[in-house]
């Protein structure tokens, strides 16, 4: 069992479960090209060890991000993910994350959200 404490984190993103919820959070001025997007995916799965949660993806901290990234967190960014909401801020994110949604078309339930609590009311349901 996860202790409630468990966290890790790497040079692009940091991540912890809480409450039965992965909370995942890109670094403040992070570029995701594809080796990033492979890396934070690959950390990830290793770190959820087999366990399918609902995750809270914090993107506020990405700069830019290119279409390989895209299209590989649209597939292999959803593995062991119940649902994901997308926390976007300004309004780059928030563009990053309408393009990501209509143009590469995630594989589990994917929302955007600018306010954290109803991230995690959304979240919730899936917990």
């Amino acid at each position: 069992m996860v202790s409630p404490n468990e966290s890790f984190e790497n040079q692009n993103a940091r991540f912890w479960i809480e409450n039965g919820i992965l909370f995942f959070e890109y670094k403040a001025n992070t570029t995701v090209d594809l080796q990033v997007a492979m890396r934070v995916v690959a950390d990830r799965i290793a770190f959820q060890n087999e366990r399918h949660l609902p995750v809270f993806c914090d993107i506020r901290g990405i700069a830019s991000i290119d279409k390989a990234a895209r299209d590989y967190l649209a597939k292999s960014g959803s593995l062991l993910a119940k649902a994901v909401a997308l926390m976007g801020g300004e309004n780059v994110s928030m563009t990053m994350s309408t393009f990501y949604l209509e143009i590469s078309k995630p594989s589990v339930p994917t929302r955007i959200f600018t306010v954290e609590q109803e991230a995690l009311d959304y979240l919730n349901d899936f917990v």
